[in-house]
């Protein structure tokens, strides 16, 4: 079955890189009518806007930072300056910095909260707002963590913000269902992202050889890519998923409650 997006306005928070990125070309390559893509890095995003383009979706690029809170509302109106509307929200972006309950700071759970439920939240709002306005229904994703079950110890400031915005995913889900308008979410397990490799190889100090032994362990082998989540995604925007509303799928290659 090919799953296509045609004639849909998307807009797709981290998509200068990772599972972000993969998200947007996969859309792209399913014939979206245009993409907003967003990050901080300025020429990496309009590299990426520039790739896109030439697959024949029109794409702009967004300089911003999730953490200001002016952002998801100046995204939200970029994206309709320049196609009239947004059909489809995927809400990528996310921090991941490390922070327990014995050394977390209140400004890391500021920072991990502005991230990833904050601007996730207000970018919902402001994707609802367009949709209901339209009365064309809609579809938004939330790529949420297999951590928002709980997470490791290090993780509990990170997995509490995912496991907020899984709660925000289901009750918009509920809130506006009889809009025709769909919200699901990811739980994504572990994945092989630029920013994981940084963040194992040099922030965590486990070298070069962490992927070796990581994709060892794994039961089919390797880590998760980011095409892989990009794949359950776009089926999740698309007409193809149905009427299905409100489901947060874990993405994992352990079965969450088994023993293990």
């Amino acid at each position: 079955m090919e799953i296509r997006l045609d004639g849909k306005v998307a807009l797709v928070t981290g998509s200068t890189q990772g599972i972000g990125r993969a998200i947007a070309e996969t859309l792209a390559r399913s014939g979206a009518a245009g993409l907003l893509v967003t990050g901080r890095e300025r020429a990496r995003g309009e590299a990426v806007a520039a790739e896109l383009s030439q697959l024949g979706t029109p794409t702009i690029f967004v300089a911003a930072n999730l953490a200001d809170p002016a952002t998801p509302a100046v995204l939200a109106q970029a994206c309709i300056e320049r196609f009239g509307r947004i059909d489809a929200l995927v809400n990528a972006a996310g921090l991941t910095d490390r922070a327990s309950f014995l050394d977390a700071s209140l400004d890391d759970w500021a920072a991990l909260f502005a991230v990833n439920a904050r601007a996730p939240f207000f970018l919902m709002q402001a994707a609802i707002a367009d949709m209901k306005k339209r009365r064309q229904g809609g579809a938004i994703l939330n790529i949420l963590s297999i951590n928002a079950h709980c997470g490791s110890p290090e993780l509990a400031v990170y997995s509490a913000s995912k496991g907020t915005l899984a709660t925000l995913t289901k009750n918009a889900a509920n809130a506006h269902r009889f809009d025709r308008i769909r919200v699901n979410g990811i739980n994504v397990g572990w994945t092989d992202t630029p920013a994981e490799r940084v963040m194992q190889a040099e922030t965590l100090g486990n070298g070069p050889g962490w992927l070796d032994k990581a994709n060892a362990a794994q039961p089919f082998g390797r880590l998760l890519t980011p095409n892989d989540i990009a794949s359950l995604a776009v089926f999740l925007l698309s007409d193809a998923a149905g009427p299905m509303t409100g489901a947060v799928i874990d993405q994992e290659q352990a079965v969450i409650g088994a023993n293990r």
